[in-house]
């Protein structure tokens, strides 16, 4: 059973992927996507008093645990951001493979604050993560000059951030707290949400935008924030069933449905998918998230 509470995480994540890219393109398209980022705000800031009242507790945890849960949530919200100017302009399944760049960030900044090094293998399976990340940055046709700097620049700026926020849970050792992190992240994420408000010009996208389709870019975001609440809890309850490192590396197919997804939505709702279906571009987007999976699957495989 533990296969399907495993595999749970990156079927869901991949579904959220794709209803991040829905969001962008439909109410986004003329809007920086830091107003999207306030909404998700919006939705934790909602949360926060429900997560209370079922778990008073939240609020006695020391100064130090709920300033570093703070954190990350801003340091989670500066990643999001990255990676939705990303997929405004770029398909789902050439952005999502590239998260997983966040496993080389994850080995250095734990190398270097927490003293873990890695194995050679290990190595050899970021290398595989650089290769995969590097051929479907170019275009379909393969040559040198479709190399995307834009694109690249910003999941490595969100993978950062990511590895960033997972090094810094592990250092201070609070981790363990779902609740709690839950509760101080989403905080985190409405100060983040505050200071884009106090951006004038971001603040009257944000209100326009309100008025025109408050029900509908609400409740998408609700419904994404719970798929993506339910990928995270199936993955936990999976690491209490059977090694932390299998269910990672599980993880790590997240690629892989991204993709169908993609060719699914391009077949069937053609509306909602915009997927390059020629041999060779698919070829290639085969070829790269193959050789990402396998590099993350080597690396966690050896992580314990």
């Amino acid at each position: 059973m533990w296969l399907l509470y495993a595999f749970s995480g990156p079927i869901l994540w991949a579904a959220s992927t794709h209803i991040d890219k829905f969001l962008v393109d439909k109410y986004f398209r003329h809007s920086d996507t830091a107003v999207l980022m306030v909404f998700t705000a919006l939705l934790g800031v909602i949360a926060l008093p429900v997560i209370w009242f079922f778990e008073p507790k939240v609020l006695a945890l020391s100064w130090l645990a709920t300033g570093v849960m703070t954190l990350s949530g801003i340091l989670y919200m500066g990643a999001m951001l990255f990676y939705l100017r990303a997929i405004q302009t770029e398909e789902a399944s050439v952005v999502a493979p590239l998260f997983q760049a966040s496993t080389l960030f994850t080995f250095a900044l734990g190398a270097l604050i927490l003293h873990e090094m890695p194995r050679w293998p290990q190595l050899l399976g970021a290398g595989l993560v650089v290769l995969g990340a590097l051929g479907l940055s170019l275009d379909k046709d393969m040559r040198l000059g479709g190399f995307k700097p834009r694109l690249v620049l910003l999941m490595l700026a969100a993978t950062f951030v990511v590895a960033l926020s997972t090094v810094v849970f592990k250092f201070f050792a609070v981790r363990d707290e779902f609740w709690s992190t839950t509760f101080w992240t989403f905080v985190g994420e409405g100060l983040f949400g505050m200071g884009i408000l106090a951006v004038p010009q971001y603040r009257k996208q944000f209100a326009t935008l309100f008025r025109k389709n408050p029900g509908a870019v609400i409740g998408i975001n609700a419904a994404n924030e719970l798929i993506n609440l339910g990928g995270g809890l199936g993955v936990r309850y999976a690491s209490l069933l059977a090694p932390v490192a299998l269910v990672s590396a599980i993880s790590a197919t997240s690629t892989f449905f991204v993709f169908l997804f993609s060719v699914l939505l391009t077949l069937f709702f053609p509306k909602l998918g915009r997927e390059d279906l020629s041999a060779r571009n698919v070829a290639q987007k085969a070829a790269g998230g193959a050789l990402i999976m396998a590099g993350v699957a080597l690396i966690e495989a050896l992580a314990n």
